[in-house]
């Protein structure tokens, strides 16, 4: 019974995260933005002292049962393990915790996350390196079979379904990243288990500290044990000594599977129980407490906005380039690039929420998975705060849309040699007329002449850097106006 309620939990948790990191149209936050304020690192580093509170005494109670239900990168080595049990039953085998190794990842990974070094925190955060992989290798084999459906659709004369950009830029680095990552994932839990779990997530090595004093465990009766040792050898965090009758409850994730091999009941999940007499004596109750939960899933209607490319037919259109930023860009809400440094695990949810293609991951070596902003492919619409409302960390934390109009992260830059009006001789406008805040003006190039050719002049003051006028200006390969971020965001 337990190990079909862990299955069923952490079927659930998998399919629902997954869901919410390859769906483009904002339809599972809808329904799920609050499944990732459960993961570990991400509610400490927003402190947010209600799911804290949740997981602690849920490991407290149950143990490490957060590995095995609630972390999807712990779920995912489940499935890699489950497929190296059928390629070989009985494969594993009791070992001694790995604490030469164990415990110098974790003093790294604190060391990095006080410094800032945000590159490391990223590497090692367990729902980060499932975020990676589940946006750089499952979303766009999502996307393209979204635009296949769209295909038929469109000769079927349905609007069901809408075509959607399927590349996203800065994606290659985080691409090798999320595939190495899964490689070693998959070679590790294929031939032993959670050996990266109990070795090298600093999460699992948190945790382990409480589960030691769990309420419920898994405990033997010795009076039944025949030392057949189908439970160490079925056990994928190898913590289980048949030899001596122990359970190193630091490594145990509760996932049931000794509790099936063990064919004499020699093994319950129950809580320690008091000495009746001088002699030891367990319980011969073979009952099974199981979890209390209940969950609802409800689909809608997916609303999106079309973001489709038109040139008329007339023209291929050049595609832009980004230019050299001197800040980067970092979205509303974040607050500032040390916020977002000191914040952010990279787990890419923003990146793949984003609906305008604003966010991509970073090229700075120190933080090259964090998100960054750039406009060659959309702009940041004042109406949209999607991104505020996944960040389970509090990198960018939830910002109103009245409050983003005002929010300024950088200003707008005005480039002479680029501009449309002083290079083709031709009249524009298009940064003026789309500016959601009227930040632009167009001026004479001439101030004595009323009759000469019209420029964008910017008031620095008003402008948010939204980017409308960057993404819009019809200069190519480079526009004639971009956005300079700022370090700290303010109110204009």
């Amino acid at each position: 019974m337990l190990k079909r309620i862990r299955i069923i939990l952490a079927t659930v948790t998998l399919i629902c995260i997954t869901w919410l990191f390859v769906d483009f149209t904002g339809t599972a936050h809808h329904w799920l933005s609050w499944l990732p304020k459960l993961q570990f690192l991400e509610a400490l580093l927003a402190l947010n002292v209600i799911a804290l509170l949740f997981l602690v005494i849920l490991t407290l109670v149950f143990g490490r049962i957060y590995c095995s239900i609630i972390c999807p990168l712990g779920i995912l080595q489940d499935l890699f393990g489950k497929l190296g049990m059928k390629a070989r039953k009985n494969r594993y085998s009791y070992s001694k915790e790995v604490r030469w190794l164990r415990y110098p990842v974790l003093a790294v990974f604190i060391a990095a996350l006080v410094a800032g070094v945000g590159s490391i925190v990223q590497l090692l955060a367990p729902y980060s390196a499932f975020g990676r992989i589940a946006t750089s290798l499952l979303q766009p084999l999502w996307k393209m079979g979204n635009n296949v459906l769209a295909g038929i659709a469109e000769q079927q004369d349905s609007y069901a379904f809408y075509h959607v950009e399927t590349a996203v830029p800065n994606i290659t680095v985080v691409m090798v990243i999320a595939i190495v990552t899964l490689v070693v994932l998959a070679i590790l839990a294929w031939r032993n288990g959670r050996t990266y779990c109990n070795t090298i997530c600093p999460v699992g090595t948190v945790l382990s500290f409480l589960s030691r004093f769990s309420w419920l465990k898994v405990r033997f009766d010795t009076e039944k044990c025949r030392n057949c040792s189908l439970c160490s050898k079925n056990c994928k965090a190898s913590c289980i000594d048949y030899k001596t009758h122990t359970v190193d409850y630091s490594r145990c994730v509760v996932c049931g599977d000794c509790l099936e091999s063990c064919k004499f009941g020699a093994l319950t999940y129950k809580p320690h129980e008091t000495h009746k007499t001088h002699k030891t004596h367990h319980s011969t109750d073979n009952s099974r407490r199981s979890f209390l939960l209940a969950s609802a899933l409800l689909t809608t209607a997916a609303m999106a906005e079309d973001a489709k490319k038109v040139d008329g037919g007339l023209a291929e259109i050049e595609d832009k380039v980004a230019p050299e930023r001197q800040t980067p860009l970092t979205p509303p809400g974040s607050l500032s690039a040390k916020n977002m440094a000191s914040h952010c695990t990279g787990c890419q949810l923003c990146v793949s929420e984003c609906p305008n293609q604003v966010l991509r991951p970073g090229t700075d070596w120190l933080s090259i998975m964090q998100p960054t902003m750039s406009y060659e492919s959309g702009f940041c619409r004042p109406e949209c705060n999607r991104c505020s409302q996944v960040c389970p960390a509090g990198a960018i934390q939830p910002i109103r849309h009245e409050d983003k109009s005002s929010t300024q992260i950088g200003h707008a830059v005005w480039i002479k040699k680029n501009c449309i009006p002083l290079t083709d001789g031709v009249e524009c406008g298009n940064c003026a007329r789309h500016c959601p805040v009227g930040a632009i003006e167009m001026v004479p190039s001439d101030p004595d002449d009323e009759e000469s050719a019209y420029v964008p002049a910017v008031n620095e003051a008003r402008c948010i850097g939204c980017g409308a006028c960057e993404y819009l200006c019809p200069a190519r390969p480079f526009s004639a106006i971009y956005v300079e971020g700022h370090e700290v965001h303010k109110e204009v």
